[in-house]
C-alpha cells in the first residue's frame, strides 16, 4: 500500500517560482520510478517530469530547462522545482508512483493547485 501528498502549490506571477513536494508512505519508495503530472481545466492528464529509482529523469518539452525533478530516498519524499514560470503551467499537479512490478497498481496523489497569473 503506497499513499501519496502533494504540497507546495499556491499563487504566483509569471516568471515566479514553486516548489512542489510528494511524501510516500511504504517501504520500497526506494525502487519505485516517480512522476509529477498536470491536468489543466478540461485537458487530458499528461507528463510533466519522471525520475527513475535509479535517478534517471525525462521532462516535457514544455518545461525542460525550467523544472527539476529530485527524489530523497531517505525522505521518501520527491519534489519538482518549476522557475520561470508561465501561464500555461497552471494546472493541478499530481504526483505519481510506479512500483517495479508491472501487476501493481500505480499511485496518485490528490493534487495539488498551480496558479501562475498576473
Amino acid at each position: 500500500q503506497v499513499q501519496l501528498v502533494e504540497s507546495g502549490g499556491g499563487l504566483v506571477q509569471p516568471g515566479g517560482f514553486l516548489r512542489l513536494s510528494c511524501a510516500a508512505s511504504g517501504s520500497i519508495f526506494s525502487i519505485m520510478d516517480m512522476g509529477w503530472y498536470r491536468q489543466a481545466p478540461g485537458k487530458q492528464r499528461v507528463l510533466v517530469a519522471r525520475i527513475s529509482s535509479g535517478g534517471s529523469t525525462n521532462y516535457a518539452d514544455s518545461v525542460k530547462g525550467r523544472f527539476t525533478i529530485s527524489r530523497d530516498n531517505a525522505k521518501n519524499t520527491v519534489s519538482l522545482q518549476m522557475n520561470s514560470l508561465k501561464p500555461e503551467d497552471t494546472a493541478v499537479y499530481y504526483c505519481n508512483a510506479v512500483p517495479p512490478i508491472t501487476t501493481m497498481s500505480t499511485y496518485w496523489g490528490q493534487g495539488t493547485q498551480v496558479t501562475v497569473s498576473s
